[in-house]
């Protein structure tokens, strides 16, 4: 049976969704989450993870894959999550997919991109240039080189700009030739030199993207921020502000953290950090939706008031 694709921006209730309708598979299904964020160990509260009572009653895969200390790929998520697939339909079960990390979405169903592997030296070297000299150097850098990658990244995102300059240092080729093959959503496998481990694409899925009213969306997030609050995020972040230190970037970039960190320093008040989450959390949402407009998804017209179960028996109910 051909899996289920549940995308939708933060505070959409895919994750709610995708647990109805495996419940209403009686048993036969399991979910597989896309989120780079929920790979991390301990970040619980402030990335909605599934509760243990969910988990217990659905399987749920590709949760808790490594330490906040640890980077970890797109790469390493497609291995996860093609996995999991390959065990999902052995079993002759319904995989569902539910999460909001376009770029996993890219890698499993596009491909990835035959870049090579990182270099520890190399990405020391950049990484203490960028720290010296700033991201709008990095940016610059980068233009002199590959103007068209330079078009693409942020003049703020080290993180991004560092890995261009990294693999043009090591295999002396512009960046933006090893992304030409995600510029389509329905290019072949063999495409451009890109590796589809999980042996799929958009064909072959149902894929589902839930349409929130801009306005009713940003009310959703408010209340989630109220109730991670209430739930104990400001003690979660401030574990993750306490080892920041020994932390890998990705974990210390994820929105739900970071807007504390000024607080904690004593810098801003607590209500301002609050306000800055809302606001950031409204944002994501937004680039998120600007991504899931690209691919392959039929939309699932929410209204206020709906449940997971009301958007499970919508997507039911579409032909």
């Amino acid at each position: 049976m051909p899996p289920l694709v549940i995308l939708g921006p933060t505070a959409s209730g895919k994750e709610d969704a995708a647990f109805a309708l495996a419940r209403r598979c009686r048993a036969r299904a399991e979910i597989i989450v896309v989120d780079s964020m929920k790979i991390y160990r301990g970040l619980n509260i402030g990335t909605a993870k599934p509760t243990a009572a969910r988990r217990a009653e659905i399987p749920h895969h590709c949760l808790d894959l490594a330490s906040p200390e640890q980077n970890f790929s797109v790469a390493d998520y497609v291995k996860e999550a093609a996995a999991a697939l390959a065990a999902i339909e052995r079993a002759g079960k319904q995989a569902i997919f539910a999460g909001g990390t376009a770029l996993y979405y890219k890698g499993l169903f596009d491909g990835l991109c035959a870049a090579p592997a990182a270099d520890a030296a190399v990405r020391a070297e950049l990484t203490a240039w960028g720290e010296r000299h700033g991201a709008a150097a990095l940016h610059a850098r980068l233009r002199q080189l590959d103007a068209a990658a330079a078009a693409k990244i942020h003049p703020r995102d080290a993180r991004r700009l560092t890995r261009a300059l990294e693999v043009i240092t090591l295999t002396g080729r512009p960046f933006s030739e090893r992304q030409t093959q995600w510029a389509g959503f329905h290019s072949p496998a063999t495409a451009g030199g890109e590796s589809r481990e999980s042996g799929i694409a958009w064909a072959d899925a149902k894929v589902f993207l839930l349409n929130w009213e801009r306005p009713v969306l940003r009310e959703r997030i408010a209340t989630r921020v109220r109730r991670m609050l209430d739930a104990g995020l400001l003690d979660e972040a401030r574990a993750v502000y306490d080892r920041r230190e020994t932390l890998a970037r990705t974990p210390l970039q994820a929105v739900g953290y970071k807007e504390f960190f000024p607080y904690f320093a004593g810098e801003s008040s607590l209500d301002d950090a609050v306000a800055q989450l809302t606001v950031r959390t409204c944002q994501l949402a937004k680039s998120q939706m600007t991504w899931f407009r690209k691919f392959p998804a039929r939309p699932v017209a929410m209204r206020p008031g709906m449940t997971g179960d009301d958007a499970a028996a919508a997507i039911e109910a579409m032909p």
